[in-house]
Formats: structure tokens, sequence, C-alpha cells
């Protein structure tokens, strides 16, 4: 992260980054780290902590749920954590919703929680979805914690568009064949939601990297 001239406090918001494997949210991810100062704070993946730390994974309903519900409670706490922070932007990687998407039954995943969707789509003031290119346009399976080839990719990233459908702050970013280009459309998005205080050091940051494009 950049840093800031800026140092009063923020008014805190939370913004989800979702969509399906192979999306490119890990690098968009690292464009952020390296664009925007440190009043954005970048939240890891949950579900790659409680999978990269070991946690088993079986094709039976019982441990898909059971997983689910680790996931589910690694991210409420990872935010929790991110609120005692001066973050302007506190930037997720998936929320607590993506969860419903990956839910394999039989009962209902917002009872299982003791919670509802109504209440977990409150959470985040903005959705960012990065669509899943389709095989042969650009999927990579690369990361070794993911399991799904591009057929499986592309049926999460439809049930991730319908859980969170309805939210009224939702960005549909498509698949291009220059990621770059869908790499800047996701940036400028954040970019808009930056307080003004803290936008001239992603302004700075892209300037210098088209200087270094020039060269």
């Amino acid at each position: 992260m950049r840093a800031c001239g800026c140092v009063r406090p923020h008014d805190r918001r939370r913004i989800v980054l979702t969509g399906g494997p192979g999306a490119g949210k890990t690098a968009v991810l690292e464009l952020v780290r390296q664009q925007f100062c440190m009043h954005v704070q970048v939240l890891p993946e949950s579900a790659g902590i409680v999978f990269g730390g070991g946690f088993p994974r079986g094709a039976a309903q019982t441990h898909q749920c059971a997983a689910q519900r680790a996931i589910y409670f690694v991210q409420r706490e990872l935010e929790h954590m991110a609120d005692g922070t001066n973050a302007a932007i506190v930037l997720c990687d998936r929320g607590t919703v993506d969860g419903a998407a990956y839910w394999p039954g039989p009962d209902d995943f917002w009872s299982a929680l003791g919670t509802t969707r109504e209440r977990e789509m409150r959470r985040y003031e903005v959705v960012i979805h990065l669509r899943t290119p389709a095989s042969g346009a650009g999927y990579n399976n690369g990361n070794p914690l993911r399991t799904e080839n591009a057929e499986t990719a592309a049926q999460i990233d439809r049930a991730l568009e319908a859980v969170w459908k309805g939210h009224p702050r939702r960005f549909i970013v498509p698949p291009s064949s220059d990621f770059l280009e869908k790499a800047s459309r996701t940036v400028e998005i954040l970019r808009a939601e930056m307080p003004e205080c803290c936008r001239e050091v992603v302004d700075e940051s892209a300037a210098g990297r088209r200087q270094l494009e020039l060269r």
C-alpha cells in the first residue's frame, strides 16, 4: 500500500470483490495493493485461510456444510478486526453472502448460520462481481487451492450472480480478452468509492505507470 498524507478519521465502508473461480480477483487485489493508499485495507480470502490451513475438503455433504460454516465465521471475524482500523475502504475478497452459492443443503444456508440474506447483504456498501471467462477464453485454474474446471467455475459464477441479486450497489465487470481492461474497469469503480482525500494517491500511481509504459 502507498503512503497517504491524509490523517483524518474516515467513514469506513465495506466493499466485496466477488466472482467465480478464475475471474481474476487475485490479480486485481494485487493491483489495488500497488496503486491504492494505506487507507484501503484488503482482507484475505477466508476460504484460502480455511483450506490453506488444512481444513478437510471432503465431497460429502456434511464436509461441505462444515467448510462453509467455517468460512462464514472466519469472514465475519476478519471484518470485525478491520472495524478497529482507520480504513476508508475495507475490501473483502468475497463476503459472507458468497457461501450461499457453495452451500449444498439440505437445510437453508441462512438459517444454518443463524442469519438472513437481507442482514448479510446490508453488511456491504458495494459489490463488484468479476465474471469468470469461458473455457478457452482466459479461464485460469493455476491456484493450487482451486479444484474447479471451467464448466464448474461458470456454474459457481452464475450462482454468485444469483445470490447477490438485489444488492442496491452491485457492479458486474464482464470478461475481456484483455485482462488489463477488466482490471482497469475494476480499479476505476474502486477509485470512485474512495474519499477525495485519498483519490490523489491512486491518480499519481496511475500516472507513474503510464510514464513507465511510454518509455
